[in-house]
């Protein structure tokens, strides 16, 4: 496997120093995934990933402190890479049930591609990390969500409640149904979704106001 020069950032002007550090960022990020994919995200660690970069350990250490970080720093990638597809989805005047089946699929689908290098590859049963906190990015997911769920309200074409706890329940169930798909061998994002959009659907319509 090659490994990525090392960029140091020291003696650098401001343009160039910036470029170097968004190089080294992504270096990190890229033999991360290939680190996880290949060693399983518990049995990774720090050295591995810097081993992988070429970087020097005091240039990771620079970015990140932990591999917890750069798993994060992998979810917030993702989060914001997947935001537009939510985005897309709103602007097609789906019904409200359409829209929740097509976001589910689509985030399903993002997520099997987003780690085929990783969740298809690593031990079978081995627990999804799971990131502590909000990122920035994951917060745009989350305003996304809600906006779409208050636009179906508006219009007559949701439950009425909650739109908060409407939206926390949704993502709760499609990351938590996620996460074990990506568990499973092999990788079937069908019947996964299926399963979670039931769930989604069947209890937003045990609310009251109920109209999905």
């Amino acid at each position: 496997m090659s490994q990525v020069a090392y960029l140091p950032v020291e003696k650098l002007s401001g343009g160039k120093r910036e470029q170097t550090k968004v190089q080294n960022r992504q270096a990190i990020l890229d033999a991360a995934r290939e680190v996880f994919g290949e060693l399983g995200y518990e049995a990774a660690t720090v050295r591995d990933i810097i081993r992988r970069t070429g970087l020097a350990a005091g240039t990771f250490y620079n970015y990140y402190r932990s591999k917890e970080e750069v798993f994060a720093a992998l979810a917030d990638d993702g989060a914001r890479r997947f935001a537009p597809v939510l985005k897309s989805l709103r602007t097609q005047g789906l019904s409200f049930e359409d829209f929740v089946r097509a976001a589910i699929v689509a985030y399903f689908e993002f997520m099997a591609d987003e780690h085929v290098s990783w969740a298809a590859r690593r031990p079978a049963g081995e627990p999804h990390p799971h990131i502590h906190g909000e990122t920035p990015e994951m917060a745009a997911v989350f305003a996304e969500v809600k906006d779409a769920i208050e636009d179906a309200i508006e219009a007559g074409r949701g439950p009425v409640s909650d739109s908060e706890y409407m939206t926390a329940a949704c993502i709760a169930v499609a990351r938590e149904v996620c996460d074990k798909m990506l568990e499973r061998r092999p990788i079937d994002t069908a019947v996964a979704a299926d399963f979670a959009v039931a769930m989604i659907l069947d209890g937003l319509r045990g609310l009251p106001g109920a109209q999905c």
